[in-house]
């Protein structure tokens, strides 16, 4: 695939996925110089929907701390969009439009801590968000770059050889908790809210039922600490047992991080940007 370095446009990165971490990554390649296409699944499953793009998806535009990302039908509407300088989203999880757009790079801001179809060829430049890909020239590399996503020394580290470090299973820790602040569905259906992304709960507190079709019963979902519920997924959303559904901040005082992109996305993002910034660097020195 070719892209052209030096032309009067600005340089285009394709981003799959617009949760809240890839979400860091787009508002940092925008603001950055570069025109930003997200890639996106037809029912995203966020739960920090204050500050993912992928919300677009469902209310046909998303704004986060100023910049706001549009939904554009077809290619041709997202091209028109780009050319008027706005960061723009597409459902296409298959990437099938990366031929008429061709791209200069390509980020695989999925998380899925797998990879799910992203290959080297795909783009000049591609690079791959936390565990589940290689980085280097060999047979067994997927991606020119990956970047570090787990909190530490380390997070946000490049890697052009080799991978990330693989995943834990348990998230960050945050004022002391780790697992117990984050919430998976205790049982299969569709979920409905009751509480608020914003609402400070208290552990035990119902934040959500489950309304399983099939067998009619009501599951209810309680918080697991006292905190802030930061992330909650959709309403009506439909959903499995185990699936995360939720994320309470044990740190109430921290309302305004319900509304502003996170220090680990900000950290990952700077990786991101190095990282396209080094790869072009070496492509127009070869040009």
């Amino acid at each position: 695939m070719q892209a052209r370095l030096s032309n009067h446009e600005k340089p285009l990165v394709v981003v799959r996925g617009g949760g809240d971490i890839a979400s860091g990554t787009i508002m940092k390649l925008y603001a950055g110089g570069f025109s930003v296409l997200v890639l996106e699944i037809q029912h995203p499953s966020a739960i920090r929907r204050n500050v993912a793009f992928s919300e677009a998806v469902y209310l046909g535009t998303q704004t986060i701390e100023g910049v706001t990302c549009y939904l554009a039908e077809d290619c041709r509407e997202a091209r028109e969009f780009l050319q008027r300088g706005r960061l723009t989203m597409l459902v296409d999880p298959d990437c099938s439009c990366l031929e008429y757009f061709q791209p200069v790079a390509l980020v695989d801001g999925i998380l899925a801590k797998k990879n799910l179809g992203t290959r080297r060829d795909m783009a000049p430049i591609t690079v791959a968000l936390g565990p589940g890909f290689c980085a280097g020239d060999g047979p067994e590399a997927d991606v020119h770059a990956v970047i570090e996503t787990c909190r530490g020394h380390n997070l946000g580290r490049v890697y052009y050889q080799g991978g990330a470090l693989p995943d834990t299973g348990v998230p960050g820790k945050i004022a002391g908790f780790d697992k117990e602040r984050v919430i998976h569905s205790p049982g299969e259906g569709i979920l409905f809210n009751v509480c608020s992304i914003t609402d400070t709960v208290k552990k035990g507190e119902i934040i959500a039922v489950i309304e399983n079709q099939i067998s009619g019963m009501t599951i209810p979902v309680e918080a697991t600490i006292d905190g802030l519920l930061r992330g909650l997924i959709r309403n009506g959303f439909p959903v499995t047992k185990g699936f995360k559904i939720a994320d309470i901040d044990p740190r109430t005082e921290e309302y305004n991080n319900c509304f502003t992109v996170s220090d680990k996305a900000r950290c990952i993002a700077g990786g991101v940007l190095e990282a396209i910034l080094f790869l072009m660097r070496g492509l127009e020195e070869r040009e």
